[in-house]
């Protein structure tokens, strides 16, 4: 039975906020020491007890989901505006970053600060890992989502691979916000592989449509670069699409940039399955702050409003 469609929504954002903190334990692992502790992806998820607190992957995506609330689509001003109120350095961001968004603090030309720092601009993964809500909004104009994407990207990520990254995970979640069981698998690559405009992205999509196990996903990547891990995130939910356990559980295996693979695979996951089929009791650890699992879920409400309103409008 497909998920409603307040559910999806919830499942996104609360599926990203979930698995960002879960591979965020064991960021930078390497893969081999990671196997050699846990012997599947179940036993990952056996260790939480105390509540989870999200890194810059979720705090970001919640700036996102609150300057679509705000304007109904991306305005450069308001989406940094809400990075800067957000942001908190003891989040885990990196170092390019909080050059970056301590000059959106300040009113100081990030852009500039920006272009210094990652010369040719950043082809990392921070603006991916960011991204859903924009496949949530957009969910019915693929168009207007990839070309929506690509502006959430510019305050951090002028490179043409940092954007594309964030184009296909937003294009992802678009999908599978749509998408029922059983799910077509072959449609939903045909339906990315279309927007893939370098030949980087196109090869690596090629290879995620045809990933079916963790040596598969391995050889996709598992790094900051967005090149190197919004495929995999992409290919991870491809392979086990009923099973959030298993989506996110595996990228985490993967070591790395466990954090953010794991944020966007949840993302993903979280819009197909919706939030009644997470992993409750780990739903249930996320963070109770002012900005934590009540709010993200409230979020989700109001995006759900946003993207209804267009619809009517």
């Amino acid at each position: 039975m497909s998920a409603s469609l307040l559910d999806r929504f919830r499942g996104c954002l609360l599926g990203s906020a979930l698995g960002d903190p879960l591979g965020g334990r064991f960021e930078a692992r390497r893969p081999e020491h990671l196997r050699e502790r846990f012997p599947g992806v179940e036993a990952l998820f056996d260790y939480p007890q105390d509540e989870l607190w999200y890194t810059d992957d979720a705090q970001m995506m919640i700036g996102v989901a609150e300057a679509l609330i705000t304007d109904g689509h991306i305005v450069e001003e308001t989406l940094v505006r809400a990075f800067a109120t957000n942001y908190v350095p003891s989040r885990g961001y990196g170092r390019g970053a909080r050059v970056v968004l301590e000059a959106m603090e300040d009113g100081r030309d990030y852009r500039r600060i920006a272009a210094e720092h990652f010369p040719g601009g950043s082809y990392g993964n921070g603006a991916a890992m960011r991204v859903a809500p924009v496949g949530l909004v957009f969910r019915d104009d693929f168009e207007r989502c990839v070309e929506e994407a690509k502006l959430s990207s510019l305050p951090t990520h002028v490179h043409p691979l940092g954007i594309e990254g964030a184009q296909l995970i937003a294009l992802a979640v678009s999908l599978a916000s749509h998408a029922k069981s059983p799910f077509d698998r072959d449609a939903f690559f045909d339906r990315l592989l279309a927007i893939c405009t370098t030949d980087e992205y196109r090869q690596q999509m090629e290879l995620a449509s045809k990933a079916q196990t963790a040596e598969d996903l391995a050889g996709l990547g598992n790094r900051i670069e967005a090149l190197f891990s919004a495929p995999t995130a992409i290919a991870s939910f491809a392979i086990s699409p009923e099973s959030y356990i298993e989506t996110v559980g595996r990228v985490i295996l993967l070591g790395g940039d466990t954090d953010t693979l794991a944020a966007m695979a949840g993302a993903i996951s979280g819009a197909y399955l919706g939030e009644s089929r997470l992993p409750t009791r780990l739903v249930n650890l996320i963070e109770s702050s002012p900005k934590g699992r009540a709010y993200i879920a409230r979020l989700a409400d109001q995006l759900c409003e946003v993207y209804q309103k267009m619809g009517a409008a």
